[in-house]
């Protein structure tokens, strides 16, 4: 994973380490802030992101391109002119302060409760099997579980492909430097890619061609929008989880599938790969080592820009990945919650505050903007 491929999210830099700026992304974290009703995007989300402006890109959170994508309260779509509004003023904040930010496009299939749907209605899925997952539906923020969903009939699968690109403009409308698919975590995209929760018998289920079908459908039609001059779609990324396993949501054959999928992507010249390797790096599965090199060398090989690595990192074992060639940027998570100025702490090699859960979802102010800096006049 050594050669870099430096596309139009980031400038060359001289040094390959962790403390060049743009090796520092901002990870996609859902915070359940968004004004309800609506799910619109707000002044204190504007301010969130600017406070992060630092990151070298920030991936904006997981947002729904239809309100058919929900599956958790409080959480922005882009799919009405009202949330385009909402965001305008989120991309002029982290803009102000020349920082990057890309939009994650986002539906999450099954994973939802019909309370979040339009006149509760039905989820919809590559299947009618129920997800086990728990839901946030209203502001008392406790879990409820799924509804059953609806197997998507053929026919309505290309209309889907079309509430993601209506997505991608609206997202380049809002002023984002560019767009992420949400393919990973067993949201919609993930249910149609693994062949233990796709058991459908059309052209988008059995073999391995036919499952990573509406993938790239989706990125054709993202990446349309999104075109580069030279045709390529260096402001397009693509996330993926293929070791996770949840329930249902797994693979017989991961490394073929997603080396299936990595080469499609690659051949449409995405930006960039995303790949959430593990949750936790203390038992990070052991196929990591091989299996993720595979895959971004199918990416690679194929056309595709930057490898993004993902999950748990900690700055010194991040530093070590792009020293190594395993991955050309890192997303850090959580670690930006309380640390809004992470990539200062880095490059003075600490201190970080711990993240406190209890803060992470719904809310207002506190464990979401409240953050001092860490160099005092700093900007927060």
């Amino acid at each position: 994973m050594s050669d870099i491929k430096h596309d139009a999210l980031l400038s060359p830099v001289g040094v390959r380490n962790l403390q060049a700026k743009n090796r520092i992304w901002m990870a996609p974290l859902t915070r359940s802030r968004a004004t309800m009703p609506g799910n619109v995007p707000n002044e204190m989300m504007a301010e969130y992101y600017r406070q992060r402006s630092g990151a070298g890109v920030i991936i904006a959170e997981a947002t729904p391109v239809t309100p058919w994508g929900h599956g958790y309260y409080a959480t922005p779509g882009i799919h009405s002119d009202k949330q385009v509004e909402g965001w305008k003023p989120v991309t002029d904040a982290v803009h102000s302060r020349g920082g990057k930010i890309v939009l994650q496009l986002w539906h999450v299939g099954r994973v939802s409760n019909s309370a979040l749907l339009p006149g509760n209605g039905q989820p919809v899925s590559s299947t009618d099997v129920i997800s086990e997952s728990m839901s946030y539906i209203d502001d008392t923020w406790t879990r409820a579980k799924n509804t059953a969903p609806r197997k998507l009939e053929t026919d309505e699968i290309p209309g889907i492909v079309e509430e993601f690109r209506d997505g991608a403009q609206r997202a380049k409308d809002a002023g984002f430097d560019g767009v992420e698919i949400h393919g990973a975590n067993s949201y919609l995209l993930d249910q149609f890619v693994r062949d233990g929760v796709n058991k459908r018998d059309d052209i988008y289920g059995g073999s391995i061609e036919n499952r990573i079908r509406f993938p790239l459908m989706v990125a054709d039609a993202v990446a349309d929008v999104w075109k580069d001059e030279d045709g390529g779609a260096s402001r397009v990324g693509y996330r993926i989880s293929p070791l996770s396993e949840h329930k249902d949501v797994r693979d017989s054959d991961p490394e073929a599938v997603f080396r299936a999928l990595a080469a499609g992507l690659g051949q449409r010249r995405l930006g960039f790969l995303h790949s959430v390797e593990t949750w936790d790096r203390s038992t990070i599965d052991p196929r990591v080592a091989t299996v993720l090199p595979a895959i971004v060398k199918s990416f690679k090989d194929a056309g595709g820009g930057l490898y993004i690595g993902n999950g748990d990192y900690t700055p010194e074992q991040a530093d070590n990945a792009i020293v190594n060639g395993w991955a050309d940027a890192i997303a850090f998570g959580k670690l930006w919650i309380p640390n809004p100025d992470l990539e200062k702490r880095i490059a003075m090699d600490g201190p970080y505050r711990k993240p406190e859960p209890e803060t992470f979802y719904g809310g207002g102010a506190e464990g979401y903007i409240n953050f001092e800096p860490l160099e005092v006049g700093a900007s927060s």
